[in-house]
């Protein structure tokens, strides 16, 4: 049987994604119980990062942790892929002595060419076209404090990156409106776009997007591999920091996320992401509980 993958929300069904993110919250409460999992006991799962992390990194090996696994962290200085050895042959070879393989990489082709050689589940850890294990934790926080998300409007306030891609697809996963707002020049992918047909719309205007909004989410203006972008994006991004007015325009209960790291002052100011509808240290924290619901769903199917 071929293994089950996780590149994008939409190698899970609208029905599984939701299963993964209820038994997401059984094992956040579980674990607050001492009522830890041995699913990964005598297992490995190899951590392949050729991008630094911190969130990432640290929820996935602190998960394995508590399901009773141990993991073996890879840096590109690390093994033969960064001597350019195949990213076929390091699946094949990986797949012989790992359970679980987990990729965080730039060109999102890597991840894929890992998930096609391995005989192991692949999960993708980010990727410059998405980010799925973020918005699993971002689905998880929304569902635990305002309930089932079908029907609402989210904002996206920013650069059309890889977040936003995953958030685009979990709006036509999950039956809810998308409003992307990014300067001109910097919107999602075009054919993403023409997917997610009536889940998504596009528009310049950060105040239009947040407008009636039930989560207002941004990101950093600069993802990493852009740093040397940042004083033009500083210029084009002008007027899309979320600020008290743009959270004012949104409903009454908006929530504000921001998957981190945040710079006060450049896509938020200091009042909103350290203000009471901020809900940024829940959504860090539900990485852990969303990634082991995660693994633990790949590894039992």
């Amino acid at each position: 049987m071929s293994p089950r993958h996780f590149l994008s929300l939409m190698d899970l069904s609208p029905a599984e994604i939701r299963q993964v993110l209820d038994r997401a919250t059984r094992m956040k409460r579980e674990l607050s119980e001492g009522r830890p999992s041995d699913l990964l006991r005598h297992r490995t799962v190899v951590m392949v990062f050729e991008k630094s992390s911190t969130r990432t990194r640290v929820s996935f090996e602190t998960g394995i942790t508590h399901l009773g696994g141990s993991t073996i962290f890879l840096a590109p200085s690390d093994s033969q892929l960064g001597r350019g050895e195949p990213v076929a042959d390091t699946a094949r070879v990986l797949s012989r002595m790992a359970s679980l393989i987990i990729m965080r990489t730039g060109e999102h082709e890597r991840v894929a060419e890992m998930a096609r050689h391995a005989a192991v589940p692949v999960i993708n850890g980010l990727s410059d076209f998405n980010h799925p294990c973020q918005l699993l934790a971002d689905l998880q926080t929304w569902q635990e404090h305002r309930g089932d998300f079908s029907g609402c409007r989210a904002a996206w306030i920013g650069d059309g990156n890889n977040v936003c891609h995953s958030w685009m697809n979990a709006a036509r996963q999950l039956d809810f409106r998308l409003v992307v707002a990014t300067p001109a020049g910097y919107e999602p992918d075009r054919d993403l776009v023409a997917a997610c047909g009536s889940h998504v719309t596009l528009t310049h205007d950060p105040a239009e997007a947040a407008s009636g909004a039930d989560v207002v989410v941004t990101d950093t203006w600069a993802s990493m591999g852009q740093e040397e972008e940042k004083n033009a994006r500083l210029r084009d991004f002008e007027g899309f920091c979320v600020t008290p007015g743009i959270m004012a325009a949104a409903n009454r209960e908006a929530l504000f996320m921001h998957c981190l790291p945040a710079y006060r002052g450049m896509e938020v100011t200091a009042d909103v992401i350290d203000g009471p509808q901020s809900v940024v240290w829940d959504e860090a924290e539900n990485r852990l509980h969303a990634q082991k619901a995660l693994m633990e769903f790949l590894l039992t199917r």
